[in-house]
């Protein structure tokens, strides 16, 4: 679904990503990992089409994306839940939710308001509240809904969990959970190694603006030299 060889990419004359590569067949969870500043949120601009990138190629169901807008790659079918959430302060729960909302690609059974809804049930509880005055959760989990409100075929979330609290982390992990079984496709970056063992069918170490390491769970297991080099653990 998603295949991205050697990309290149930074801001100014910083060379921020030098050989990225990565990929997500339908249906799987897959994850980028490394510490802060190796890359990942810099891979996932340049995959949005946020950041120009220098080299290298990015296709998505088959089609050359590298060098399309943001807007146009997000038509194709990949929802972002940015790091930091960026949700509409000044709207509502449900005005978030629909301000973007559409089914372009024809999803048989479309994300929508109840379904987002049951999803996430302190939504629906405050449905009619701003923004900007949910909990860090509460604005996680409208980012999430915002962005599957789109009817993504790829859904990328950046930092999943960073700064909740341990109740809300086990809210999105159990949503996360949910959507890989329905069969979503997901890209996750976020630290938690152990959840994202247990969610992850691939994985990708980065360093240093590289992709250094790719495996499946089993392999990340007994990667122990590379998963302490890169992840700190």
């Amino acid at each position: 679904m998603l295949e991205v060889r050697g990309l290149k990419a930074g801001y100014g004359m910083s060379a921020v990503l030098t050989d990225i590569s990565l990929s997500i067949g339908a249906g799987e969870v897959a994850t980028l990992l490394g510490r802060n500043g190796m890359g990942k949120t810099t891979t996932v601009r340049a995959i949005m089409g946020m950041l120009a990138p220098r080299g290298g190629e990015i296709y998505f169901s088959g089609q050359r994306i590298d060098g399309l807008t943001s807007d146009a790659i997000a038509r194709r079918g990949i929802g972002l839940v940015p790091e930091g959430r960026l949700i509409f302060p000044t709207l509502t729960v449900r005005e978030n939710l629909i301000a973007t909302a559409a089914n372009r690609l024809g999803a048989v059974i479309p994300w929508t308001l109840p379904r987002i809804y049951g999803l996430f049930p302190r939504l629906a509880e405050r449905a009619g509240q701003r923004g900007g005055t949910l909990s860090g959760g509460e604005q996680q989990m409208l980012a999430i809904g915002r962005a599957l409100m789109t009817n993504p075929q790829l859904l990328i979330l950046d930092e999943a969990t960073e700064g909740l609290a341990p109740l809300m982390r086990d809210e999105i992990w159990r949503c996360v959970a949910g959507l890989k079984a329905a069969g979503q496709s997901i890209l996750i970056i976020d630290k938690n190694i152990v959840a994202l063992k247990k969610l992850a069918d691939r994985h990708h170490i980065v360093e240093k603006g590289r992709t250094v390491w790719v495996g499946n769970r089993a392999e990340l297991e007994t990667a122990g030299d590379i998963v302490r080099r890169s992840l700190g653990l």
